[in-house]
């Protein structure tokens, strides 16, 4: 299982988000078509722009939660002050990427970023399944 994890500022338009997004895929040598799933942060799965974005990738687009986040966040290769601070952990596209593989999870492509939005690339051997609520 492939996921695309995003992170963005708020209201970043979707094709910034696509921009970022496409220059990941490349730095993996992958298509879309390999995506299971788009990933973020769970504060940011309404945001307009990452929902238009898996509207036009035509994946599906889960929102993790910031304690799922966090159990992955050993794992990650870069780091935003500002992220950990807002967020609580070191990259969103990053954790969130990681935590949606399931089992297994390692990174493809660290965090890749533009003025605005945040994209990379984790594989697993399963698929997220969200918590329960509390």
């Amino acid at each position: 299982m492939i996921a695309l994890g995003i992170g963005c500022r708020r209201d970043t338009p979707a094709e910034e988000i696509e921009a970022v997004i496409a220059l990941a895929l490349s730095a993996a040598v992958l298509s879309v078509d390999a995506v299971d799933v788009i990933a973020t942060e769970d504060g940011k799965a309404a945001e307009p722009g990452i929902v238009e974005v898996a509207r036009r990738l035509g994946r599906p687009l889960v929102g993790i939660v910031a304690r799922e986040l966090g159990k992955v966040a050993d794992l990650v290769v870069t780091s935003s002050a500002r992220v950990q601070r807002l967020k609580g952990v070191p990259s969103v596209a990053e954790t969130a990427a990681l935590a949606a593989v399931g089992a297994h999870p390692r990174l493809i492509v660290a965090r890749i970023a533009n003025a605005t939005a945040t994209c990379a690339l984790a594989r697993g051997e399963g698929r997220h399944a969200p918590e329960p609520a509390a």
